[in-house]
């Protein structure tokens, strides 16, 4: 009677643990994928300059997130998966919204310098105009210079990939490829960063911290997707992730320890990264 009291409170205490576990799991799958920006969004924000950090970083957040959510609607997923993708498109928001205030702030400054230029005679900064969302031109795309440009890029798109998704739930063809679509856009996360460091031959301003966290949590979700049969299409492209967030490890090797020679259209006066 005893041994099967024993064995009893041992089996409960092994499903407790065992839920402990899986919250735990879960609770670092929804906000897990936002802790590598923390230190990015610091840097910028005491640094005052976001042009170590690519935005289209936050682009391709936004669409793949966007898009892994509309696929919940055709083909139901854990939720954690998609509490993370709702907790994700706020977070690249506020980063959006940072570097877009840092950004017209600077211009501000370079404006300010060049009528002082301009009044003691020396040659005129130019000075970037503004640009806007309406303005609908591609040359300008995702370098807007309103916060409230993004947002508005951000819910047209919501909008008519959602009435698109809407009218093709029944299709079991369109559903699979709107979530390989979304996780693929999601394993390509790096690729700006990565073109990014190539172009200017370094990985100054970018913050390694993020870089070793984004591998770091991609191997987590990774191995997650896989114990816990998620769709096929995450646990490919979460090993796409992986390998891209490796490249650019070694980009911080290469340049670090073998610094080389910018390219000469990526100079600027601060820095030479992109927006």
């Amino acid at each position: 009677m005893i041994f099967r009291m024993e064995a009893d409170g041992l089996e409960w205490l092994f499903i407790l643990l065992h839920q402990i576990v899986s919250w735990g799991a879960s609770g670092a799958m929804v906000f897990g994928g936002v802790v590598p920006y923390i230190p990015q969004y610091r840097d910028i924000k005491r640094t005052q300059n976001a042009e170590g950090f690519s935005t289209y970083v936050c682009l391709v957040l936004l669409v793949a997130n966007i898009l892994r959510i509309l696929f919940w609607f055709g083909r139901h997923f854990e939720s954690p998966l998609l509490w993370q993708s709702i907790v994700m498109i706020f977070t690249m928001l506020l980063m959006l919204k940072l570097c877009t205030e840092v950004r017209v702030t600077n211009e501000l400054n370079l404006k300010r310098r060049s009528f002082a230029a301009a009044d003691s005679k020396d040659e005129e900064i130019k000075v970037p105009p503004r640009r806007s969302f309406l303005d609908f031109d591609l040359h300008y795309f995702w370098h807007w210079s309103k916060f409230t440009d993004y947002v508005q890029c951000v819910l047209t798109f919501t909008g008519v990939t959602g009435y698109i998704t809407y009218l093709s739930l029944d299709s079991a063809l369109f559903v699979e490829t709107l979530g390989f679509l979304a996780v693929f856009t999601e394993a390509m996360l790096g690729v700006p960063q990565l073109y990014r460091n190539y172009q200017n031959r370094s990985t100054e301003g970018m913050s390694i911290k993020m870089v070793l966290m984004w591998t770091s949590g991609d191997t987590f979700k990774t191995v997650y997707f896989i114990l816990n049969q998620a769709p096929f299409q995450f646990s490919i492209c979460g090993l796409l992730q992986v390998l891209v967030d490796m490249a650019i490890l070694l980009q911080v090797y290469l340049y670090t320890y073998y610094p080389q020679k910018p390219a000469s259209h990526a100079a600027h006066p601060v820095s030479a990264k992109a927006l």
